[in-house]
């Protein structure tokens, strides 16, 4: 490095500082610039200006701490917002516990724990920095996904020890934390009655009652209605932008969230991001952009990993959403594995796409299918459950929450029963991933599926969960590039899970925004989230059910997010007018769950569905226009 000396000397030479900083910006983690040093006669210039600075008291050693320490938590591009926190979440601390139980010790592939960047502009930092320059191996590069010839032999960690996936779980920032309650001063004020198992259980042998979202002690004593306050909404409502749209000259209200969600700020940049300074095909190329692009897919593929508390990446396959994922399942294991006279058994409360995939495979194979009932109020009867169970049980396909009615399903129970008998089972998590702590190891499902525009992602990715074993035994769904280890006219041989099942170019930038979605609920918390919604939705059911002409459809005791309800004298789609023309958005129709409202009694209802970023003002303005048609007839 050359020192220009013709400056004059209380000036550091700016190429100087500008080499220094892309050494900086280029290390690896837990390394300082190579050739980097502190001598003052290696950088005569810039020792003198700090020299003058202190006055002569320099001291005789300086520890420099690592440049982007694997313990620096790696966040999206700064945003809008509120305007304090790139991630749409502050740096305070100490608001809100960290979740302790959302996974068990697992593997962690350290080129994958993180793939966006600190910063866009100015700093020269790539997503991939620690795939640059000497450290690419084009014989064994890093960012081809590993399979079981490369797979290592490293000892398991518990991940929520890695602040690169479980960061202290902070509140939403606000500029002025005396204009709001502590948040846990807000949680002490959301409670409601302990909640009661639907049924008792039968013997021993099966689990406990105690599937619902929340601990069995969370609550205590009904919520105080006066005195609740809708902080965690108003909190975090500026960091979704869309709820700033006006729809009819009024403050949009988006109470649709069954049928998608809005989505934050940070997924609307880090999805541009990607497009920007990323974008490539992954997994099979020497060139930087295949680095970054392979980076951030595969840190979003471990970022779903911990969310869903699952053993390893190679149990998450990314497809379009849960309903393909549903189909897969059918098309790829069920045909494979399922014979003449078998049966399948389903629930009344499923969704079409939950149905329709192993109705088809029943025509097709011969198969039985069975139906688990509900009571009236829209709960399953788990004694009829088990009366259906026999040893032709081989698969068992159940939402963990109903789309239409919002009933909480008991799932681990439902999941422990199946297994008794043998049988298979997959859970279709799509409406509970956004309200409630997932853990697929202690649901113990052999199949899980999401989507990703449920809970606050992009759409048009989702994701298939399955026990690795079972995935690796079963035949690929679809065949094309990526998922394969080596073809000839005479043989084809198959990667292993995830690749197996991940044909072709995939979305893969919207499964980057959906890691970015990710972050961002786990930054608030899944506890926090779903203790605010649930006393949102006692808020609402309220107010609502005394209104007269009011049926509400789906009263079961253990709820999340919904309120189907009809009003007396109108027609659904006239109320969802109604609301619309105040700026707030229902679901109107059958919500592609017909079979559970024909056994309620109704063809379609109003389904306004609740999210952490709605407020008991929303509902307030909600509850104004049904109390108003109410009085018209």
């Amino acid at each position: 490095m050359s020192i220009n000396t013709s400056q004059p000397s209380e000036i550091p030479d700016a190429a100087v500082l500008q080499d220094i900083a892309n050494q900086l910006f280029k290390t690896l983690p837990e390394e300082v610039p190579k050739d980097f040093s502190l001598d003052p006669a290696t950088h005569p210039k810039a020792w003198g200006v700090v020299e003058h600075v202190l006055g002569g008291n320099i001291p005789s050693k300086i520890e420099i701490p690592a440049v982007n320490p694997v313990s620096a938590v790696q966040t999206p591009p700064a945003f809008g917002g509120f305007g304090g926190s790139s991630t749409g979440v502050s740096s305070l601390t100490g608001f809100v516990p960290v979740i302790e139980n959302v996974a068990s010790p697992s593997a962690v592939n350290p080129p994958y724990t993180s793939g966006i960047p600190n910063s866009v502009a100015g700093s020269g930092a790539s997503p991939s920095y620690a795939k640059q320059g000497d450290s690419f191996n084009i014989n064994k590069p890093e960012t081809s996904f590993p399979d079981e010839n490369i797979a290592s032999s490293k000892q398991q960690q518990d991940v929520r020890a890695d602040p690169l996936l479980y960061p202290n779980v902070q509140i939403p920032f606000f500029e002025n934390v005396s204009d709001f309650l502590n948040i846990n001063e807000v949680l002490q004020q959301i409670r409601t009655s302990e909640p009661a198992p639907q049924i008792p259980s039968f013997s021993d042998r099966f689990i406990p009652n105690s599937y619902y979202f929340l601990p069995e002690d969370a609550f205590h004593e009904k919520v105080n209605y006066s005195s609740f306050g809708g902080s965690l909404g108003e909190l975090v409502r500026k960091d979704f932008p869309i709820l700033e749209e006006r729809v009819n000259g009024r403050r949009l209200i988006w109470f649709d969230n069954a049928a998608t969600t809005q989505k934050p700020q940070a997924v609307i940049d880090r999805i541009s991001y990607f497009y920007q300074h990323e974008n490539s095909n992954i997994h099979r190329a020497a060139h930087e952009l295949a680095a970054r692009a392979t980076d951030a897919y595969e840190a979003a593929r471990e970022k779903v990993r911990a969310f869903l508390g699952a053993k390893s990446t190679n149990e998450i396959i990314f497809v379009r959403g849960a309903t393909e994922a549903i189909n897969l399942v059918a098309q790829s294991w069920g045909d494979q594995n399922l014979q003449a006279g078998d049966e399948i058994i389903v629930s009344n409360l499923e969704h079409h796409a939950n149905i329709v995939p192993w109705k088809r495979l029943s025509d097709r194979k011969g198969l039985k299918l069975k139906v688990i009932p509900v009571n009236d109020d829209g709960e399953l009867l788990l004694e009829e459950y088990a009366k259906l169970l026999t040893p032709k049980t081989k698969l068992v396909a159940v939402t963990q929450v109903s789309n239409a009615l919002g009933t909480v399903t008991p799932v681990q129970q439902i999941v422990a029963m199946a297994q008794a008998v043998g049988a298979k089972t997959l859970v279709d998590g799509a409406q509970s991933v956004s309200h409630m702590p997932i853990n697929v190891q202690a649901i113990n499902a052999d199949f899980f599926v999401f989507s990703g525009h449920k809970v606050f992602g992009p759409t048009g990715i989702g994701v298939l969960y399955g026990k690795e074993e079972i995935l690796n035994a079963t035949e690929p769904w679809q065949g094309g590039g990526n998922m394969i280890q080596d073809v000839t006219f005479e043989h084809i041989k198959y990667h292993n899970a995830p690749n197996r099942f991940e044909a072709g170019t995939g979305n893969i930038a919207d499964a980057v925004g959906l890691g970015a979605a990710i972050d961002y609920v786990t930054k608030i918390g899944m506890e926090v989230i779903g203790q605010y919604e649930h006393a949102l939705l006692e808020y609402a059911t309220h107010y609502l059910k005394p209104i007269k002409g009011v049926r509400l459809i789906g009263t079961a005791r253990q709820k999340a997010s919904v309120l189907s309800f009809t009003l007396q004298g109108y027609t659904n789609d006239e109320v969802g007018k109604a609301l619309n023309e105040e700026g707030i958005a229902v679901r109107t129709g059958h919500h592609c769950a017909q079979p559970i409202l024909r056994r309620l009694g109704v063809e379609t209802t109003v389904r306004p569905s609740l999210a952490f970023y709605n407020t008991h003002e929303d509902v307030d303005r909600f509850i104004a226009v049904i109390q108003r048609l109410s009085s018209r007839k």
